[in-house]
């Protein structure tokens, strides 16, 4: 393996500390440390096609160049983003010089975030790679069962990779001091800059080269927490507001209000608005919740989550938060049922299988004397004409269709009530029977 040059000292801070061989990589040991499936792969011999997915700043870019690097490989790159079918066959056309030229080299294509490439596009790389023209390596900040071909998939390992800890950024900055990139940094000045991170490397070096020129040009000796906090203003989370985590994040709010826990609901909601989730959206989500998961145990929540929805179109941000908070908070601790959720989601797929039954003859509708003279509606009951305002005997199903039992109330809040009436109904209508 040929020895990796260094950096330029006057090359982006990124690039100064980008590792230059397994040994300097920081993070990603369940993946790289010793025994460990991706470290076994650079030792293999044998280069591999295989998918990285993580989120932004966690080292899949300097991953596939040390695979390169490992096996003497050139190192062709495309980002999704620009890139198209122009350039995978101008990658194809170097990939093949390589190969044949008067001494021959393997290839790595690396494709950055190749979930955003279309279908068409992914297939265009599916011969080269069971050719061996090329390794493939993609890196994605996407779940690949959703974004990758699953041709393509079932022809790259996948190897997930995940945040930085907080050790991992508080490493970089002391190499970064070390090569007197940055100045020094007070304690609470590092725990700042690594909370501000969010476990991306790439937004620490590119915070610490922003603050590292902002300091030399105030001629300070040392970054301090005020001063730090002045530099960045309000603190902000890295946030996908169309990714995986969104949508894990909205998973962990929905699970904490599902499991009764107030207090994890409001900090997943917090951690959504925090992180730049749009209030409209957080208000369907709470409907839905109080339709799925309290349902008839509390009918008030429904109404609760559309006052919510109505009040923060009213005052809008910040001011409207409130009332999602307090409807969130009123969710959490509500008595929980799915008996309408299951309730409907059987009566459709019943419907979907079952053939189309007439209505019944009495239950027709007889707004002309012909409708009236072919029977229709004939020998109704009007509930409200009986006793209890109940038609006990009376049938509203299909004739030949047995009772179905889509809804089954549970044993908490207002359905413990609904399902003593119904009991009731049941055994007046078998009195009749």
């Amino acid at each position: 393996m040929k020895p990796v040059p260094a950096p330029s000292p006057h090359a982006p801070l990124a690039e100064r500390l980008r590792p230059r061989n397994l040994a300097e990589v920081i993070g990603q040991q369940h993946m790289l440390g010793e025994g460990m499936a991706l470290r076994l792969a650079f030792e293999s011999g044998q280069p591999h096609s295989c998918i990285l997915w993580g989120p932004p700043g966690v080292g899949k870019t300097t991953i596939a160049r040390l695979m390169a690097d490992a096996f003497d490989a050139q190192f062709l790159t495309i980002s999704a983003v620009l890139g198209g079918v122009k350039d995978i066959r101008e990658a194809v056309e170097r990939a093949e010089a390589a190969r044949t030229g008067l001494s021959p080299q393997r290839t790595i294509l690396f494709v950055d975030e190749v979930h955003r490439f279309n279908k068409s596009q992914q297939d265009a790389f599916l011969p080269h790679v069971e050719s061996g023209l090329f390794t493939f390596i993609g890196a994605t900040t996407e779940n690949p069962s959703f974004e990758v071909n699953s041709a393509l998939l079932s022809r790259a390992a996948v190897y997930v990779l995940q945040p930085l800890s907080e050790d991992d950024l508080k490493l970089i900055v002391t190499k970064a001091q070390a090569i007197d990139a940055v100045p020094a940094i007070e304690s609470a000045a590092i725990d700042r800059l690594i909370a501000y991170a969010d476990g991306d490397a790439r937004r620490l070096l590119n915070t610490l080269e922003t603050l590292s020129v902002a300091a030399g040009s105030e001629k300070l000796a040392e970054i301090t927490d005020a001063w730090l906090l002045k530099v960045l203003g309000e603190r902000m989370r890295r946030y996908d507001k169309g990714g995986d985590q969104f949508y894990d994040t909205i998973s962990a709010l929905h699970k904490s209000v599902r499991g009764s826990d107030p207090d994890a609901a409001l900090y997943w909601f917090v951690r959504m608005l925090d992180g730049g989730a749009d209030p409209r959206y957080m208000a369907r989500r709470f409907i839905r919740m109080a339709s799925e998961d309290i349902g008839l145990a509390d009918p008030r929540a429904l109404r609760l989550a559309l006052d919510a929805a109505d009040v923060y179109e009213r005052l809008g941000s910040p001011e409207g938060e409130l009332a999602l908070a307090e409807c969130v908070i009123y969710l959490a601790v509500a008595p929980k049922s799915n008996a309408v959720y299951k309730a409907f989601n059987e009566a459709k797929a019943w419907v979907k299988k079952d053939g189309t039954r007439p209505v019944p003859m009495h239950l027709r509708n007889a707004p002309t004397k012909l409708m009236k003279a072919l029977d229709h509606g004939k020998g109704y009951r009007y509930a409200h004409d009986e006793e209890g305002g109940f038609a006990a005997g009376e049938r509203y199903l299909p004739e030949g269709m047995a009772e179905p039992g889509f809804y089954r109330p549970v044993d908490r809040g207002l359905e413990l009530r609904i399902a003593d009436k119904l009991r009731e109904l049941k055994n007046r209508n078998n009195q009749k029977i």
